[in-house]
């Protein structure tokens, strides 16, 4: 490297032209108060000049000072370091390391093993010191192969029993995960020192090797604060907890880092609470706080809505001049959204000089979780660039809200966008798909996650079994369930209520057992769906063993939605009496829904009596529930009691009660259509029309006759089959005689339970006209098919 051959940096060639007020000789004393001295890269470019001038910079040890001073400062660029280094001649080993080294500082590790290249092919001998910086460089990069081959480098050059190569060593492998190597070098060194131990400990701690970690840790001939905490740590993301406090209050001496760890520990596990009592500890024992202990106390006080303390961590973040910590200003965001108090986050918002993604994410997130969900979407709208999370946010958010048309258009917008859907992306659109009753959506969905390769986890596969169960999909139910990979007990819950929310109780029933025989412990939610399958068929006596046995076998205690099932089933059974016995008899108050099933089976089995006093009961429990006040209006219309029929009608006028209005949804060619009862403003209204009066023309040719006992009006029976023929599944039936052709099954979903004859409609269209029909109510499936329905008339 000859300075003679090289032209000078632009910098220095200003510098000498602005000629500098430094003496014209200089040596190391002076060299080393002008370094001391110099604040910012002008002062320093003249202490350069001044040492090309004088040839001073030929000093091979005044060199290295002012390359050390160079790659240690923060206001000299790297590559002005470089430039430095390019005019030294016959650099020493300290120089090559020196700029190893400041690549390695300034985060260009690659660049720090370009120089080692360049060192070997100058002939220059590394020393000690060489290869622990370049080993860094490697751990760095995370690249074992590289790793390896430096290591051979170490043993070539014979520096392999020096403690401090072999330490970084250590570390580098235990950084690339590949501990074995790690611990056959720790193994072998004739030399351990502290260092050697924490290496060789930290990357048990990496890799999350409890057992061996603890080995290592009882083994050390000096345990450390950096190995205990270390071993915190581990402990922390293993779940041993107990551990993990024992030895944080066996420590002698304790840092920032005990403390933080131990605070990580309980967060990550669940135990909030805990984690808030070792801060108020940690605060009180006058450790100073600094941004992850803060980042994850307001994370504590968000899960547990602990509003009082989450404000006054806030003021500890204030007091101590944190508030312009980005991280710290998206806690607060996060924690305030989640109190319900959106106020205070978008104060926190508009009021940061200094936005990251997930300042925007976590704004948008708090909209959604408060409902303002037009709010979300125009923050999303605005964003100067969206990620996963954004659009997950807001996916998800239309889900929740149940506003599922837009959770659907929004994800088609993504794809358009080239962003890859997340786990959570896909559940959220597989279940407005479900919702909406979108099978092909559905199905266009799972296509895309297997053409994709995604990975069907427990969530995702669970959700795509609910989906199809829901569509009447049993077949593609069971596809997904057997391919899964892993199974939860979420997973064979899903399809032992799909079965019998499908009419395939046997099957359902048999699931339960197959669970069983497979070792997957049943949980509440599980013996939910054993009892509703028992509730479609009117088991009884197998539903008053499945509840015993949870109770007795599983340990599990009965909440309201299992008295509910079991009230349900007797009520359909006909057992009035003891449903109502059972009612009386819960340890806890029915809910309205309890009282509700028995109602709906009162209306059933024409126990009117019973059916009155259990509806007003209900009116007066809950004023505001229309299907309540319907029911015992049917009630009181099967009787033909109008002057009660038009009391209760007044008291929802009354009241504000307003009956949800039928509407039936079928998908066809992709498209998703909704009818209402007596719909006329759909575009193909004409030909749905000329359907229903064909449908009228062959359905009386089977026998036909219209079932007006349920048509709650004082009107003649003309009028009555009238309204009962532009019910809106009707319609929708006749829509998909229409859309679809045979062989695809004309699937419907409808938002209230189908009446008796809609019904009976449905599987002699089924038989008129050779299709196939699948109605989903609000409480089941009823698979038509040749005049048949799948409930066996039991629902």
């Amino acid at each position: 490297m000859n300075l003679a051959k090289l032209s000078l940096p632009s910098a220095i060639r200003s510098t000498l032209i602005n000629k500098p007020a430094l003496k014209t000789s200089i040596n190391l004393s002076i060299l080393n108060a002008h370094l001391l001295e110099c604040r910012n890269h002008m002062q320093f470019s003249q202490i350069l000049s001044q040492m090309i001038l004088t040839g001073f910079i030929t000093d091979t040890y005044a060199a290295s000072r002012i390359l050390k001073f160079s790659t240690d400062s923060p206001f000299i660029p790297i590559d002005y370091s470089d430039k430095i280094f390019n005019h030294i001649e016959n650099p020493n080993a300290f120089i090559w390391n020196t700029m190893m080294r400041g690549y390695l500082q300034r985060n260009h590790p690659h660049k720090a093993i370009f120089v080692y290249k360049l060192m070997l092919e100058n002939n220059a001998c590394p020393d000690n010191y060489t290869y622990p910086i370049l080993v860094q460089a490697i751990s760095a990069r995370l690249s074992a192969l590289e790793g390896k081959a430096i290591h051979n480098h170490v043993i070539r050059m014979g520096f392999d029993s020096d403690v401090y190569a072999q330490n970084t060593l250590i570390n580098m492998y235990a950084l690339c995960g590949i501990v074995a190597d790690a611990r056959k070098l720790f193994d072998e060194s004739p030399v351990l020192d502290i260092v050697s131990w924490n290496s060789i400990l930290a990357g048990y701690v990496m890799v999350g090797d409890v057992e061996e970690a603890k080995l290592i840790f009882d083994q050390m001939p000096e345990r450390n604060i950096i190995a205990s905490n270390s071993m915190i740590v581990l402990y922390g993301r293993s779940g041993c907890v107990t551990e993990a406090r024992e030895l944080f209050n066996e420590m002698d001496e304790k840092d920032l880092v005990s403390w933080t760890a131990l605070l990580s520990c309980y967060e990550q596990n669940g135990m909030y609470e805990e984690a808030l009592v070792v801060f108020v500890q940690m605060n009180a024992s006058g450790i100073i706080l600094d941004e992850v202990v803060v980042v994850s106390m307001l994370s504590a006080c968000a899960n547990l809505s602990v509003v009082k303390m989450g404000e006054l961590i806030h003021g500890l973040v204030l007091k101590n001049g944190f508030e312009s910590y980005v991280n710290i200003r998206n806690a607060l965001i996060h924690m305030y959204s989640i109190f319900g108090n959106i106020i205070a986050a978008q104060k926190l918002f508009y009021g940061s000089y200094h936005l990251d993604q997930i300042s925007w994410n976590s704004m948008i997130s708090g909209y959604l979780k408060c409902g303002a969900v037009e709010k979300a979407r125009s923050l999303f709208d605005s964003m100067p660039k969206k990620d996963i999370v954004s659009w997950s946010a807001m996916i998800s958010g239309y889900t929740q809200h149940d506003r599922f048309s837009e959770t659907l258009a929004m994800f088609q917008d993504m794809l358009l966008e080239d962003i890859r859907p997340d786990e959570t992306t896909l559940v959220s659109v597989i279940s407005a798909c479900t919702q909406l009753a979108a099978l092909d959506q559905g199905k266009w969905i799972h296509a895309f996650i297997k053409k994709n390769g995604l990975r069907v986890n427990i969530i995702l596969g669970t959700t795509l079994i609910d989906m199809y169960m829901k569509c009447g999909c049993v077949d593609n139910a069971l596809e997904v369930f057997y391919g899964m990979e892993e199974k939860g007990v979420s997973s064979w819950n899903a399809l032992i209520l799909g079965f019998a929310m499908n009419g395939m109780v046997e099957r359902s029933l048999d699931m339960f057992s197959e669970m069983k025989t497979c070792d997957v412990v049943p949980n509440d939610i599980t013996f939910v769906a054993v009892l509703s399958a028992c509730r479609h068929m009117g088991l009884v006596d197998e539903g008053r063993q499945h509840f015993d046995s949870m109770v007795r076998t599983h340990k599990i205690e009965p909440n309201i939605k299992h008295y509910g099932c079991m009230v349900d089933l007797f009520g359909r059974a006909g057992l009035l009496k003891e449903a109502e016995e059972l009612i009386h008899d819960m340890p806890m108050a029915p809910d309205v829904a309890t009282w509700g099933a028995l109602l709906g089976a009162c209306k059933k089995h024409g126990d009117n009596e019973m059916g009155e006093r259990v509806g007003r009961k209900l009116i007066e429990l809950q004023p505001d529930h229309d299907g309540f006040h319907v029911l015992l209006s049917n009630i009181y219309a099967s009787k033909g009691n109008w002057s009660d029929v038009h009391e209760i009608r007044g008291i929802m006028m009354q009241q504000g009660v307003v009956k949800t209005p039928g509407c039936s949804i079928i998908e066809a060619n992709g498209v998703v259509h909704e009818f209402l009862a007596g719909d006329k403003t759909h575009t193909q209204t004409n030909e749905i029309e000329d359907m229903l009066n064909e449908m009228a023309k062959r359905l009386k040719l089977l026998g036909y006759s219209p079932d007006t006992n349920e048509v709650s009006f004082d009107i003649d029976d003309e009028d009555k089959e009238t309204t009962l023929f532009r019910h809106s599944e009707k319609i929708a039936i006749a829509f998909g005689l229409i859309a679809t052709c045979p062989p695809t099954p004309i699937r419907i979903m409808k938002n209230l339970r189908i009446c008796v004859d809609c019904h009976v409609v449905a599987k002699l269209v089924s038989k008129a006209f050779d299709r196939e029909i699948v109605v989903r109510d609000r409480h089941r499936f009823h698979h038509f098919k040749q005049g048949s329905c799948s409930c066996m008339e039991y629902w």
